[in-house]
């Protein structure tokens, strides 16, 4: 997880370099992109929970077919940096097993993941309703998709994408990576919880607070499971929670805060 680089294996330059790559291409982009949009947010007159966030939105309104090949098309490109993450870890001897990424332990993965999702989904329900409540929060919509028949299998892939990118790259990756760097594991965990939460700064302040804290403590469970399998379970099912469920409560429950 934390390894040092073998003798044989690519300089530290050479990783360095790499790493800044792939987070250039993937979720250390979305920071920047998440602090741009953060920083029009708090400057637009009104509160933060009098605005929006939206996800999985519509990209082609009324052509549904040319939607759906949108929508699968952003989900498969999304997945490349993980793809050219494999390429390096191939590179060292390696591969996307060395980070507990494969199919050698389904179940204890699948139950570790569902423990770990049943608990930071309901704490996270109760901390973004807070945060939105005092105002440290936009409003999140986590789907916008048309009533069409793709439309839950559209969101249960783009939660998995979500779950496979982040898991891999802002954990099991960079945890590596920081390890054959020469960072202290603290270090470690403080540079991959806090890119955990740039990301997520879109949302707004308690956005950012809130994935933070994820972030400590699914780095501490890496390290103590040796695997992210678990991780990108509980991600996955932490996002279906939130993409379907917003998609059949909305509008039906007061307490599930909705675009004004």
């Amino acid at each position: 997880m934390d390894g040092s680089c073998p003798t044989s294996g690519p300089s530290r330059r050479i990783l360095r370099d790499e790493t800044l790559l792939v987070l250039a291409l993937s979720l250390g982009a979305s920071g920047v992109s998440a602090l741009i949009s953060f920083v029009g947010s708090v400057t637009r007159p009104g509160g933060l929970k009098d605005q929006a966030a939206t996800l999985n939105a519509s990209a082609a309104p009324g052509r549904p077919w040319l939607d759906l090949a949108w929508q699968l098309f952003g989900i498969a490109s999304a997945l490349v940096p993980v793809a050219l993450v494999a390429h390096f870890l191939l590179r060292e001897g390696a591969g996307l097993r060395t980070l507990g990424f494969d199919r050698m332990r389904p179940g204890p993965d699948l139950g570790r993941g569902t423990a770990v999702a049943a608990v930071i989904g309901s704490l996270g329900i109760a901390f973004y309703l807070a945060a939105r409540g005092f105002g440290f929060n936009l409003t999140v919509v986590p789907e916008a998709l048309p009533d069409v028949w793709w439309k839950y299998p559209v969101l249960v892939l783009s939660a998995a994408q979500n779950a496979v990118v982040e898991e891999v790259i802002v954990v099991g990756y960079l945890l590596r990576r920081c390890g054959q760097l020469g960072w202290t594991p603290m270090a470690a965990l403080v540079g991959s919880s806090v890119l955990r939460g740039s990301y997520h700064l879109y949302q707004g302040i308690g956005g950012f607070l809130g994935n933070v804290a994820m972030g400590v403590v699914f780095v501490l469970l890496y390290r103590r499971w040796g695997r992210v399998g678990p991780l990108v379970a509980a991600h996955t099912l932490l996002d279906v929670g939130a993409f379907v469920g917003y998609a059949l409560l909305a509008g039906k429950v007061g307490w599930l805060p909705t675009p004004s």
